[in-house]
């Protein structure tokens, strides 16, 4: 095992990002990456990072990269509804995956949406908006390597006041945790892409060295439970959040 975590982050592309988004093995993962999320406690470890970076603010703009069918959003705004009423959200994904029925939840806690249909880097490379309160990114970034995730990191900052990420972390319980995932009724797809999405990972302050090196940020990156790894940035004049300032 200490062998397999010698090695350098190997980037693979997984199965789910390659399938139709119709093809059943492709929709029957989508759903098993709910479970995984549960299991790993994402919504928690989100939270809790977004508290880190916003200090007990309240954010009017948020922006969820690889947003996927935006489920695990909504399951956060309803736990933050109260304290952060009216959030404007945009949703960043490759594929159209967002449901009336998500869209319909989130309205029916004041916050408005809009769906992007794009691929990240074309979508941020040209999107000239001012800067949005919080950039969230769940299990996304580790599908970059080299560059392309400098350029990502560096767009994200010059577009956020505030950004976090959970991701896989690149360690021996969580490789071990990726390859027991099928004893929670997770199909081949989910199985495979678990495995790669473990030696993509990140593990001690990769993430910040790959952030700009700007005074103007406060960086904090650490380990999420047993499987995950978090990041967070916010920049040092909108520590205390967007509406607490």
């Amino acid at each position: 095992m200490s062998a397999v975590l010698r090695i350098p982050r190997r980037v693979e592309q997984e199965m789910l990002d390659v399938l139709p988004q119709t093809d059943p093995r492709a929709m029957r993962s989508r759903l098993d990456l709910r479970r995984i999320n549960r299991v790993m406690a994402t919504q928690s470890l989100l939270c809790g990072a977004i508290d880190k970076a916003l200090q007990g603010g309240a954010p009017r703009s948020l922006v969820e990269l690889g947003a996927g069918d935006g489920t695990l959003l909504l399951r956060l705004a309803r736990r933050r509804a109260a304290r952060w009423p009216g959030v404007a959200v945009t949703l960043v994904d490759r594929q159209d995956l967002v449901t009336e029925q998500t869209r319909r939840g989130f309205a029916a806690i004041g916050w408005s949406t809009r769906v992007i249909v794009a691929e990240v880097l074309a979508w941020i490379g040209n999107e000239a908006s001012s800067p949005c309160d919080l950039f969230v990114a769940n299990l996304f970034l580790h599908h970059f390597q080299g560059p392309a995730l400098a350029s990502l990191l560096a767009q994200i900052a010059q577009r956020s006041n505030a950004f976090v990420a959970c991701e896989p972390r690149r360690g021996a319980v969580a490789l071990v945790g990726s390859h027991l995932i099928g004893l929670l009724g997770c199909n081949a797809v989910s199985r495979n892409d678990a495995v790669s999405s473990v030696h993509a990972g990140f593990r001690d302050r990769e993430l910040t060295s790959a952030w700009p090196q700007d005074r103007g940020w406060r960086l904090d990156e650490y380990r999420g439970g047993l499987f995950s790894h978090c990041f967070v940035a916010a920049r040092f004049a909108h520590a205390h959040g967007s509406r607490n300032r």
